[in-house]
């Protein structure tokens, strides 16, 4: 199966470079370009000739190129020989992507690099202090510092030595140097050692055995090397990290449950008075479309929208007063040099309690506030003409009772995050996709895909290497209206669900009325649902 798959994809691959063999990049562009434009995507298609036509490319970025990605359609990829990457915060951190993220072929189990004498040896004192740094000033017993030393020229000869087309002479150094260990490893034989040592001296001579590292002729080299070693845990570490954040991701502390109907009412604020909804700088379609997206196919959202001009409203203008704040917010660049800006935002939990006073009020309730089946989501849209954040930082946040989005002028704010030597661009005109994630949480308490719970410290922790894909949880992605992400087996899997549950239910009541042939004819029913069930879930 998996080189059946794999066939498809380089098919797929020749065949576009047989296509667009011999043409240019501009070529290839408007290539592509016109098949956006004639493509099934309605939605797409009407956005693009819409942006066209207004000439305004502004809100366009650069996206950010990566060696992960999530997919939409149950599947995600590494590609362990491309790159180097890097994106994250710009001030660095626990959990940045860097160039050091993903296990390297090269340096591992790739083919030996021809280096010179001065970077072998260089290389070679490196890879010394960085084993020897760990012993510390500790004392210990002589056979671990010769594993330590075994270890270090055994990673380096694999690296450097083998298969090389001109021979250095720091490896001919290294094998009789390994010679020589290998004669105080015998030595250990002796009566005067305890068990312990002799154990660990008899399996690394074992180890040992049928090396040949630094000769000319190749061999195949089939021992467990320490290099195939660090490499394969460095994968499988990667590999649970996409577990943890891509299949059982962890999700916001809190309970969560499940609607029928999910009523959004849309609360735009502005600065001034305008008389339609239509007036405003939003686009609605995309909005109801990015909130409609994040409903099962059982579930049905509904909207209300709402005009509230601050010029109007005493109470929420001094609201919106109160919550304003400016702080001086330091920016280390990407090119290393150090920037202050003052930011105007919104301090969150500020404007919550004084929306939570005005609600009270019944002001801004729906008229299913009070329904059982019914979840009103309260989501307040603050259209700004200055540049305007919350919490410093974000452009939606999802509190206990309500979202708040803010929304502003500039179309290009420089934000703290970084992509491969670049930092990356917020469009405040835009919010949706800030939006859908801040909702998300909201409603079922998903979270941004960098952050996971560590059980280590019992605390939320930061990992940006899967912050990636065409979701509105990704940095990388400017992606809107994709979270549609698994819908196309959910029906199924509800219908199936359902089907089971509903068989338990007649067993149960078969059985209570004694009736064991039937209740046992539907049991193998229920073991063959079940089965199936299974199968999607898997």
């Amino acid at each position: 199966m998996q080189m059946e798959w794999y066939n498809i994809w380089l098919d797929a691959l020749n065949n576009f470079g047989r296509l667009y063999q011999g043409r240019d990049a501009s070529e290839i562009i408007e290539i592509k370009a016109l098949k956006l434009l004639k493509g099934k995507d309605q939605d797409l298609k009407l956005h693009l000739e819409k942006v066209l036509k207004s000439g305004d490319y502004s809100g366009f970025q650069a996206e950010c190129l990566t060696d992960t990605w999530i997919g939409k359609d149950r599947w995600a990829f590494i590609d362990l020989s491309a790159g180097p990457f890097s994106w994250g915060p710009a001030v660095g951190g626990e959990g940045v992507r860097t160039e050091a993220s993903l296990p390297s072929v090269e340096k591992t189990i790739g083919s030996a690099s021809e280096i010179s004498e001065q970077e072998a040896e260089d290389r070679l004192q490196d890879a010394i202090q960085e084993k020897f740094a760990v012993f510390g000033d500790k004392e210990h017993q002589a056979i671990d510092i010769l594993l330590a030393e075994i270890d270090i020229y055994e990673l380096f000869a694999f690296k450097h030595c083998k298969g090389r087309k001109v021979k250095l002479a720091l490896c001919e150094e290294l094998d009789e140097r390994m010679r020589d260990l290998r004669n105080e490893l015998q030595s250990f034989e002796g009566e005067e050692y305890d068990e312990s040592h002799k154990k660990k001296a008899l399996e690394a001579l074992k180890r040992m055995e049928g090396w040949n590292l630094f000769s000319d002729t190749y061999e195949e080299f089939q021992n467990y090397t320490v290099a195939r070693d660090s490499f394969l845990a460095h994968l499988g570490a990667t590999l649970w990290g996409s577990m943890r954040h891509i299949v059982s991701p962890s999700i916001a502390d809190g309970a969560f449950h499940y609607y029928e109907k999910i009523s959004f009412q849309l609360f735009f604020m502005t600065q001034e008075k305008v008389r339609h909804i239509k007036q405003l700088p939003v686009d609605m379609k995309a909005i109801m479309d990015g909130l409609s997206s994040l409903m099962v196919p059982s579930q049905k959202s509904m909207f209300s929208p709402h005009l509230l001009p601050l010029s109007e409203d005493p109470a929420l203008a001094m609201a919106f007063a109160v919550a304003r704040r400016a702080a001086a917010v330091p920016l280390l660049l990407v090119n290393g040099t150090y920037r202050k800006t003052v930011r105007t935002y919104l301090d969150s939990s500020i404007l919550q309690y004084q929306l939570q006073r005005l609600n009270k009020h019944g002001s801004l309730k729906g008229r299913h506030a009070h329904s059982r089946s019914v979840l009103e989501v309260p989501v307040f849209w603050f259209i700004y003409n200055e540049p305007l954040l919350l919490d410093k930082y974000f452009q939606a946040k999802a509190l206990s009772d309500m979202i708040i989005v803010v929304q502003s002028e500039p179309s290009s704010w420089e934000s703290h995050l970084h992509c491969n030597g670049h930092s990356l661009l917020l469009n405040l005109r835009q919010p949706i996709k800030a939006a859908v994630a801040a909702t998300a949480e909201h409603l079922a308490g998903l979270l941004p895909l960098h952050l996971v719970y560590g059980q280590a410290h019992e605390t939320a922790i930061e990992d940006w290497l899967w912050s990636v894909g065409c979701n509105p949880f990704s940095i990388t992605s400017q992606a809107e209206k994709t979270f549609r992400i698994f819908h196309s087996q959910e029906h199924e899997l509800v219908n199936k669900y359902n089907y089971v549950v509903s068989l338990w239910k007649r067993v149960s009541t078969v059985t209570g009325e004694l009736r064991y042939v039937d209740s046992l004819r539907l049991l193998n029913t229920l073991e063959d649902a079940s089965k199936r069930l299974s199968t999607i879930l898997q």
